[in-house]
């Protein structure tokens, strides 16, 4: 009798401890503190960094392409062949096509995606321009310019891919990314030797350098960056730079060629 009491009370002891913690109420996991906004980026103290972009060494000769598996191209084309476009540099070896933009240092900034769309064309059988700079979901609008048709099909990593085909006298194509990648390659299913770039960007802090080299990046709010630098063949390098209120900084770059 006496061991039936006790399993009873111990039972009875059991049976009220899981209803006490059952009528206890979670505890709402504590709300981590927001970070503070970053400072509004005043236009009278924004500073400016410009650069040029070069090779070191000889770059290798352009490949000529052939694009004779369309007649139109290679009537396009009959005094003037194209060339490949992986190494564009002048006499000083300063190197075109090259995408500079600020890697970091603006961390808790956002900034509008701009309406404006960039145009990237498809004139002579050649994507035009070779690098194109886009911010994250700006629109990018493609024009067919020629008199055949053409497909644009950029293969992304960090993007969904699309290849979408656009015959003669066809509307723009519009469209954008919703992130970062730099830089995304571009072809054409229809002509193998089309080829181009577009970079992703977070911010409106970018440039793709011009045929002698040179690039700017205007409107930084005073502070520490890294600055980086991309080129299709020989990748990115980067240096740090510190700006202040209205300063111009010359940051330059250099590629060894392979």
């Amino acid at each position: 009798m006496k061991l039936r009491y006790h399993l009873f009370a111990a039972s009875a002891l059991a049976v009220a401890l899981v209803l006490a913690g059952c009528s206890k109420k979670e505890e709402a996991p504590a709300q981590q503190a927001a970070a503070p906004a970053a400072a509004p980026i005043d236009p009278a103290t924004v500073a400016t960094i410009t650069g040029t972009v070069k090779l070191d060494g000889t770059a290798p000769k352009p490949v000529r392409l052939k694009t004779d598996s369309d007649p139109y191209c290679s009537k396009a084309h009959a005094s003037s062949p194209l060339e490949s476009e992986e190494y564009v540099v002048d006499k000083n070896n300063d190197l075109d096509n090259v995408v500079v933009y600020v890697k970091s240092g603006l961390e808790g900034r956002t900034f509008p995606t701009p309406t404006t769309s960039v145009e990237l064309d498809q004139t002579g059988c050649e994507y035009k321009p070779h690098v194109v700079a886009v911010m994250v979901n700006q629109p990018l609008s493609i024009v067919n310019s020629d008199q055949t048709t053409h497909n644009i099909h950029p293969t992304p990593a960090n993007n969904p891919d699309w290849n979408k085909s656009q015959p003669p006298g066809a509307q723009p194509i519009t469209d954008s990314f919703a992130r970062e990648e730099i830089a995304i390659p571009v072809k054409c299913n229809v002509h193998s030797w089309m080829k181009s770039y577009i970079a992703v960007l977070k911010t409106p802090f970018f440039a793709v350098t011009k045929a002698d080299g040179t690039f700017e990046i205007h409107g930084l709010p005073p502070g520490d960056y890294t600055i980086a630098a991309w080129q299709e063949k020989y990748g990115a390098t980067e240096q740090k730079v510190t700006v202040g209120p209205k300063e111009t900084k010359k940051v330059d770059f250099t590629f060894k060629a392979s």
